[in-house]
């Protein structure tokens, strides 16, 4: 499991715990994450996409540089976010975008997903800034990364609001994967 956790479980007046997820995190993690999946997401299951959907001990709590974190309330995982290793991959994704984002040096945020029921609480923007201080403690990382689907109520405006933006797929010949591509400022090593 990854050691570079969440520095101390984060308990708000408003009963919402962020933490480290543990591999008994698995299976509440993954419901939210597949549910988000089916209900926002266009695309639905796509195993090539969605692989580490199915199996996030392996994806996100045993490799050193990567993470996924939980939001619980009353005992249930009402909220998601990770990091991962690596950057976007040509194809799907244009070339140079990935070019721009090698993986092993970019940190990837994902799987930032709220029920729908607790969204519009700030869970999505803690969970960001805990995701960021986590890659600042990992280091090595150079650049931080994420795509979204401008077709998840919510998702485009948010992003805007943290990130500048790299490339809207929306605009391309074919309009791509329809997705838009993010960078957000590299946090301060700590």
């Amino acid at each position: 499991m990854s050691t570079t956790t969440v520095a101390a479980v984060r308990a708000d007046a408003d009963g919402y715990v962020l933490r480290t997820a543990t591999p008994q995190d698995v299976d509440g993690a993954r419901a939210v994450m597949l549910d988000t999946v089916y209900r926002d997401l266009r695309s639905g299951y796509v195993p090539r996409w969605h692989a580490d959907i199915i199996d996030p001990e392996s994806s996100y709590l045993r490799p050193e540089r990567c993470t996924l974190l939980v939001v619980e309330r009353d005992g249930e995982i009402v909220a998601t976010g990770a990091v991962r290793d690596r950057g976007p991959q040509a194809p799907p994704n244009p070339q140079w975008v990935a070019d721009r984002f090698p993986s092993g040096t970019t940190a990837q945020l994902c799987r930032i997903y709220v029920t729908p029921e607790h969204r519009r609480r700030g869970l999505a923007r803690r969970l960001v800034r805990e995701l960021r201080e986590f890659v600042a403690r990992a280091g090595g990382y150079e650049a931080v990364y994420l795509h979204t689907d401008p077709s998840v109520p919510g998702a485009e405006p948010f992003w805007r609001s943290l990130a500048r933006e790299v490339c809207d797929e929306r605009t391309l010949p074919g309009r791509g994967q329809s997705v838009v591509h993010f960078e957000l400022p590299m946090p301060a090593a700590g």
